[in-house]
């Protein structure tokens, strides 16, 4: 009798079936871990904004808060004034980050008094599940729908994040 020198069909196949149950098994947990870890982005990043808003508010008194997202931000060399303030990267100003879309505007005034900040998935259930937004009290609140709270009062009667 010879002696065999590989394996033979049926092994390769165990062990290429064995591969696929554990990626079967592993894959949607990688995917749920990547939505949180974004969810978690867009939280950290409405506290960003929130924190700019504030500091441009005392940077720029006579101007209140930043009406749009991108009048926080600006690209290095950042030089700081009233339309680039420089207070948040240029990534996040931008208005995308790490699977959300965000979006600031300021609104009353003049001085704008108040703003609105929202964070909402770019695809819904596949970059996150929530959105969240806040306003000039700085409290994150969560839609668990995932959409849009299309004006300040909406985003005031969510739930505040915990």
């Amino acid at each position: 009798m010879r002696k065999q020198d590989g394996f033979s069909l049926i092994e390769l196949l165990i062990v290429v079936a064995i591969i696929l149950i554990i990626a079967a098994i592993a894959i949607p947990s990688l995917l749920r871990a990547r939505e949180s870890a974004n969810e978690s982005s867009a939280v950290a990043s409405l506290r960003t904004i929130n924190t700019g808003m504030v500091s441009y508010n005392a940077a720029y008194p006579t101007v209140g808060f930043a009406s749009t997202l991108s009048v926080l931000g600006g690209v290095a060399p950042c030089t700081a004034s009233a339309t680039t303030a420089c207070l948040i990267d240029s990534v996040l100003s931008s208005g995308t980050k790490s699977g959300y879309t965000f979006a600031a505007t300021g609104s009353g005034g003049p001085p704008l008094s108040t703003y609105y900040a929202t964070a909402v998935p770019y695809t819904l259930n596949a970059t996150g599940t929530r959105s969240f937004c806040s306003a000039s009290d700085a409290v994150i609140r969560v839609n668990p729908a995932g959409v849009l709270a299309g004006s300040l009062a909406a985003c005031q009667a969510l739930t505040p994040l915990q």
